[in-house]
Parts: structure tokens; sequence; C-alpha cells
């Protein structure tokens, strides 16, 4: 039986990359809990506190010689997976290194320092990722800088903009909340070692150094004091997954509507078989923004689930850190099939530039009843060049004309310059504009993705 769509066989490649799903897979944790204990062993020895041979000997244990189903099924009994695994580990070592194995330290730390390792690999995968969106969506801005198209508000045709500045709006929103990312690994790539309570007391004068040895050990931070109960972290960490898969929604939502046969401005990159209709052959259904609106819907739940972590009683609580074990391996793979998504989407959509064109016409210029506003407020003053403007709107919608036509039917238009209300030249220009600043920012957000 499968309980997650996202483990399942038949639904998981929907959802999930295989890399994330690597990344979080049961051979990974306990290669991740394998390194932590290996780490802590060379700090302790460097401290005289356990025998040098020590850590080799836990290197030379395969990840693959602790069966995770064995291990499982003394997790049930114990409540946490580390207490078999140390088990595990002790009658995999040598007799007289066995007593030394674990020292000091207590089941969060191995389980937390082996889950920010999983956490730093799936980030860089997310990096990966928003960096390929991010050059793919600045390039099909660029490109349609200057194709205009219908600007759409509340669902309804308001005033002309360009795709340009649609795409540059959609990595900009995307750049924002991976612009979060260098401060989040900050924050949670960061070492978990306090012992029993947090106060490290089995390891007396030596504990400051030890730790340190331990984070270096693993390339991670060291921390001051425990964060056995102090999960800030591990919710930020879900925030920005629900926060990016968010941004990747407004992508999306703009991208499915857009597809629709009734408007037709952009198709999602064909790939043979995708997105068809048991029943209907004719079918193109946007299963790129299906996955990515899916993900975002899930994600909501999933991240209060590691806010609700925040109230941890006392040294160590019971269920809340327990539920984190649910939470955010789901938002990573949820994430990750989002970016796949996405990531399609910014490098093969398909435009129709003429389509966009087509449909500025369709509301009979009711797209420039602003600037005819405008144009007319010298002549009429504000108020009635307004009431003029809506009163020629009802008309083009019974059917009287265009906006252009009706207006000009009207006495007080005599004198002004309607021709310049009509003219895209002005809309196009905004929107160039508007898409070369956005780019810029998308630039300076997200130019730590490409420093590496």
């Amino acid at each position: 039986m499968t309980l997650s769509a996202l483990d399942s066989a038949l639904l998981g490649p929907l959802f999930a990359t295989d890399a994330m799903r690597a990344v979080f897979a049961d051979e990974a944790r306990v290669a991740a809990m394998l390194r932590a204990e290996a780490a802590l062993a060379r700090a302790q020895s460097q401290a005289g506190l356990v025998p040098a041979s020590l850590a080799p000997a836990i290197e030379g244990i395969a990840p693959k010689a602790l069966d995770p189903a064995a291990l499982g099924r003394r997790t049930a009994v114990s409540g946490v997976p580390v207490i078999p695994f140390v088990k595990a580990v002790q009658g995999a070592l040598p007799p007289e290194l066995e007593p030394a194995f674990h020292k000091a330290t207590t089941t969060q730390d191995i389980a937390d320092t082996a889950l920010v390792l999983q956490v730093r690999d799936a980030l860089d995968l997310v990096a990966a990722d928003l960096r390929a969106i991010l050059d793919g969506l600045s390039a099909i801005a660029r490109q349609h800088r200057e194709t205009p198209c219908v600007g759409r508000t509340y669902g309804q045709h308001a005033a002309p903009v360009t795709f340009g500045f649609k795409a540059a709006i959609w990595a900009l929103g995307i750049a924002e909340v991976a612009a979060l990312l260098p401060a989040l690994r900050e924050r949670v790539l960061t070492a978990s070692l306090g012992g029993p309570v947090g106060t490290l007391a089995g390891l007396g004068e030596k504990a400051e150094a030890v730790g340190d040895g331990f984070a270096a050990a693993l390339g991670l931070h060291p921390d001051l004091a425990p964060w056995h109960t102090r999960r800030a972290r591990i919710a930020e960490t879900g925030a920005f997954l629900a926060l990016l898969t968010g941004a990747l929604a407004k992508f999306a939502t703009d991208v499915a509507h857009l597809a629709t046969t009734e408007v037709a401005e952009v198709a999602e990159p064909y790939v043979p078989g995708r997105g068809g209709s048991s029943a209907m052959p004719h079918k193109r259904n946007p299963v790129s923004s299906t996955v990515i609106l899916s993900a975002f819907g899930a994600a909501k739940g999933a991240s209060l689930t590691l806010l609700d972590g925040m109230a941890a009683a006392h040294e160590r609580p019971a269920g809340a850190w327990h539920a984190e074990w649910h939470a955010l391996p789901t938002l990573f793979g949820l994430a990750s099939g989002a970016l796949r998504e996405a990531r399609s989407l910014a490098q093969g959509l398909v435009p129709d530039p003429e389509r966009m064109r087509r449909n500025l016409d369709v509301t009979q210029g009711l797209l420039f009843a602003d600037a005819a506003a405008s144009r007319l407020g010298p002549v009429l003053g504000a108020k009635a060049a307004h009431a003029l403007v809506e009163e020629a709107a009802g008309a083009v919608r019974d059917g009287r004309g265009s906006l252009q036509e009706v207006l000009r039917a009207r006495p007080e238009t005599a004198g002004a310059d309607l021709d310049a209300a009509f003219d895209l030249s002005p809309a196009i220009r905004a929107g160039a504009r508007t898409a070369d600043r956005a780019l810029a920012e998308v630039s300076r957000l997200a130019a730590f993705l490409h420093a590496a």
C-alpha cells in the first residue's frame, strides 16, 4: 500500500522528481546518519575523547549494510530510527570501539544533523532549477518585450501590456522568493549537537571544541546552543518551499488561462502523448500548470505542520518533532515536481503573438478606454470625460460600433486627439520599460544562483 502520492510508483513520477526522491530515500537518510556519527567521532578523537580509529571504522560501514526495512521494524518499537540505527552500527564495529560510539550525543542530534545534510542536497537541486527557470523566463521577456497583448484585471480585458512585461513579472515573483535562499541556507545548514537535554554535559569543558569540529567536518555551521526545540529554521524552510510553489503557481495560473481554447495566446511545450484525454483525442491539457497548481494546493497545509512544531515543549516535545518527518520531505517533493514543470514551461513555452494581436481587438477598442478618457479630460474635464467614455463603452457592448467610432460620433469629442488614444505605441513602450526594470531586478536578486 502507498499512502503518499509522492512515493507511489503510479503517481510519484508526476508529482516529484527522481533526484529529490533519492535525496530523501531511506538509504540516503541512513548514509547521512553515518556521516554525522563519523564526523562526531572525528571531532571527539581530536579532543582526545575517543580512539582515532573510530571515525574510519564508521566510515567503513556501507549504508546498504544497514537494512532500512529491518531498522524500520525496530523503529516501530523504539519510536525513532536512530535507536535501532545506533545498535546496528555498534554491532558492525570492532568490539573495542563499540563503547565509544555515539558518545555524549542523543537521538535528535543525529536525526536533525542527518536531515540538514539531506536538506543541503535538496536545496542544491532547488537552486539549479531556479537558475534555469529564471534564465528561461528572462529570455522570453527580452524576446517579447514589445509584443503587445491584453492586460487583464478581474479576468476582464483591462488595457494593453506586452507579453515581455507579463513574463518579466513571472520571473520577478519567482526571483523574489529565490532571493531568500542564501539567508535560509545560513540558518538551516547548522549542525545539531546538544546531548540528552541540550547542555552537552557529557563532554564537559570540551563541548565547544567538539561542537565546532563536528560542524566543520560536515561543512555545516556550528550553533551556540542546541536547536532541539528552536524549530524556526525548519518552519522557515517549509515556508520558503510554500512561497516558492506559490510563486510558481502564479506563473502556472496565467499559463493555464492563456492556453485555453478561447484565449490561445500560449501553448505548453508539446510532448507526444502529454496532455491528452482518454475520451477526447483532440485535447492538449496544460499538464505542467496542473502539476504546479496541485503542488501549491498541497504545500500550504504541510508548511503549517512545521509552524505548529515551533510550540515544542521543554527540551524535547512529544509528537511535534515527529510530525516534521511527514511534512518537510513532502514539501521538498512537491517543490521538485513544481520546479521541474516550471522549468519545462520557462524553456519551452510557445507564445502566439498573432493571436495576442487579434485578442487586442476582441472588445472593439474598450482596451483603450482609459487612454481615451485621459485624452478627453483636458476638453471635458476628468469627471465628464470618464462618464462619457463609460457611456460609450455601454454602446460598444450593445453592438453599436467600436469605441473609437462611438466616441467620434459624439459632438463633445470635437477637438480631442482621439487617434492618439487608440495608438498601441505608448502601451508597448511602457510595457517594455517595465519589463526591462523588472529583469534588471531579477538579475540582481538571482545573481547568487550564477556565482558558483
